[in-house]
């Protein structure tokens, strides 16, 4: 019953940047570790990055490290993710994802509670 929806996704070009956000309507995020992943056409799903519930402790890919960051305001149940230099193996549908925990190792089945999808196209 708790449903999440990330908003923000679009094309861009290389180098460029964009902002997602996701937000739980009816239902408080404070408590949660939250966290994005992504999956392409044809590839598995991946962990991008997690932020947990105070904000405080952060964690990335390899892949994304310095050019993404997340975030989150507790007081607007909003968590971020900030894309910057953007490339074209980052275009994939961004997920955002809850966890009943503060605090979690970045792996799918730690996660209980997932939007719908917000599309990421990188392309000239």
């Amino acid at each position: 019953q708790v449903q999440v929806v990330e908003s923000g996704g679009g094309l861009v070009q290389p180098g460029g940047s964009l902002r997602l956000s996701c937000t739980a309507p009816t239902y408080t995020l404070r408590f949660y570790a939250m966290a994005w992943f992504r999956q392409a056409p044809g590839k598995e799903r991946e962990g991008v990055s997690l932020i947990g519930a105070s904000g405080r402790l952060t964690n990335y890919a390899d892949s994304v490290k310095g050019r993404f960051t997340i975030s989150r305001d507790n007081a607007k149940n909003t968590v971020y993710l900030q894309m910057n230099n953007l490339k074209p193996e980052d275009t994939a549908v961004y997920y955002c994802a809850a966890s009943n925990l503060e605090y979690v190792e970045l792996v799918e089945w730690r996660f209980d509670y997932w939007g719908q999808g917000t599309q990421v196209t990188v392309s000239s």
